[in-house]
């Protein structure tokens, strides 16, 4: 998880007491994978943003409705008023309306500009954002969630099959072999309390949930967070 740091200036229009202004805004992208496992639908986002012009990207292995997002919460910290964000679909960065409203009114307090790739953008870097683009943008967030809560379905539905015909669910055991060398190197400073779970997970490139299934296992669990 983390940010590719660069500057590049996106001409925006600003009112001013004296007119019009044109002034620079950075363009960031972020993106955003449930887990690991699988690199290439993160690579395959950042691609994309970058293709788009995000000369600042973010991205970090979290759930979609998990509450706290880190790089994204970091990512709006650091932007400035007539910054963008590219995202690639809705789901990269909310997954449930209530958290698409909240980033929607952020976007507008801030006065960024929101964009989705091939879709909708949001443009509040002046003014009040179109009220269409806003309806649209609320049909996304509400399809988004749907999904979700389909797929978490089929899930349940697929576990209590496997379940009834006596199959074992879930996971593999994880042992020490397991555990790729990446994490060893830094979970040595994390014994040694130079670094926390989320520091670790960015370094190993590994989500928050993984680096604690690898602590239990590797033990030494110390409980910082």
């Amino acid at each position: 998880m983390g940010a590719s740091k660069g500057v590049k200036g996106l001409k925006t229009v600003k009112k001013t007491a004296a007119g019009v202004s044109v002034t620079p805004g950075i363009i960031h992208g972020y993106a955003r994978c449930s887990t690991n496992e699988t690199r290439q639908d993160v690579e395959r986002q950042v691609r994309e943003l970058r293709a788009a012009g995000a000369v600042r990207i973010w991205y970090e292995y979290e759930h979609g409705d998990a509450d706290v997002k880190e790089q994204q919460t970091l990512m709006f910290e650091t932007m400035h008023p007539g910054d963008s964000v590219i995202i690639t679909e809705v789901p990269r960065i909310a997954r449930s309306v209530r958290q698409l409203c909240d980033v929607m009114e952020l976007v507008h307090r801030k006065k960024l500009r929101l964009q989705i790739l091939g879709s909708i953008t949001l443009d509040c870097r002046l003014d009040a954002p179109d009220p269409m683009s806003v309806a649209f943008l609320q049909i996304a967030g509400v399809f988004s969630e749907l999904e979700l809560h389909m797929i978490r379905a089929r899930v349940r539905s697929g576990v209590a099959n496997a379940r009834a015909k006596g199959k074992r669910i879930g996971r593999p055991p994880i042992t020490q072999d397991d555990i790729p060398m990446a994490f060893w190197r830094y979970f040595i400073q994390y014994q040694a309390g130079k670094t926390n779970i989320s520091e670790l997970a960015r370094l190993c490139q590994i989500s928050r949930p993984t680096v604690y299934r690898y602590i239990a296992v590797a033990g030494n669990d110390h409980g910082r967070k």
